[in-house]
């Protein structure tokens, strides 16, 4: 809450006839103040930053905000037009500002600091990347999906072990695979979650839709990274082929989020050229 008793305006100085010798009186000016909105009885000492309401004391507070559901926090990005654009909206601004640039530095120092083992393991993981034409990003320390990626890269066997986000948009379904070798196919990868018998029991009922499509009506994307999003592009992946040659010459961040999707709603991802998906027939 914000205190509002008083102000006080700037000093005047005034010049007396002995050179160097001032006379300074403070003036005070009482802000005019409106009653409790709480209690409706005391004189407001304080003012709510997120609704401007005004209270009286913390327990007039504290009902304020329970009774409302207020948060008592500003809201910073609150918009005000330049008519009533004034040195306190200029403040917050800079604040804010302020809090951003620090959010930010923050951040990059914690990716600049990590553990000796996991950034040689990060630029090991980032260098056979390219190697295989790929480019993989590594978000900073903090972030979920950095925290849960469990990839790794096998330097004996020069071979990606993945850690792989499964979707399933038509059936509200999410999975994850660890330490899928990169030579694996996709349809090896959802032969344990969609294959009519070799499915488990249990994914086969939850994803029933997608077994009794049958693989010949199923695609996968995988979501296009660096774009705004309000222009997503996918690109369509091939179930015969290995995860690795899926993942040629395209962006990871951290590891790959497969979209498995009916051909019946292929048609709502749009691909990177600006094409439609095409339906596979007789694949298999």
């Amino acid at each position: 809450m914000l205190a509002v008793e008083s102000a006080t305006d700037a000093s005047e100085v005034k010049h007396t006839g002995s050179p160097g010798v001032e006379e300074t009186r403070g003036k005070k000016r009482k802000i005019s103040l409106q009653s409790c909105e709480a209690c409706g009885t005391e004189e407001a000492k304080y003012r709510c930053p997120a609704c401007l309401k005004h209270s009286c004391s913390l327990f007039c507070v504290k009902k304020h905000k329970s009774e409302s559901g207020c948060t008592g926090a500003r809201d910073k990005t609150a918009f005000a037009p330049i008519s009533k654009f004034d040195e306190m909206n200029m403040l917050s601004d800079y604040r804010f500002l302020e809090d951003t640039a620090r959010v930010a530095d923050s951040v990059s120092r914690d990716f600049g600091h990590l553990p000796h083992h996991r950034s040689q393991k990060v630029r090991i993981m980032k260098r056979a990347a390219y190697k295989f034409s790929m480019e993989l990003k590594f978000l900073p320390n903090g972030f979920t999906k950095r925290r849960e990626n469990s990839t790794f890269f096998q330097k004996g066997l020069q071979q990606f072990f993945w850690h792989v986000k499964l979707l399933f948009p038509q059936s509200s379904s999410e999975y994850t695979e660890r330490r899928v070798p990169d030579n694996r196919t996709l349809k090896e990868i959802l032969t344990p979650y969609i294959h009519p018998t070799e499915s488990e029991p249990v994914k086969r009922q939850k994803l029933k839709m997608y077994v009794h499509a049958t693989f010949e009506n199923v695609c996968v994307f995988m979501k296009v990274e660096n774009r705004r999003s309000n222009s997503l592009r996918y690109h369509e992946l091939s179930l015969l082929e290995t995860l690795q040659d899926n993942l040629r010459n395209k962006t990871i961040i951290e590891y790959p989020v497969l979209h498995v999707v009916l051909s019946d709603h292929a048609q709502n991802y749009v691909l990177e050229q600006g094409k439609m998906p095409y339906i596979h027939f007789s694949l298999f």
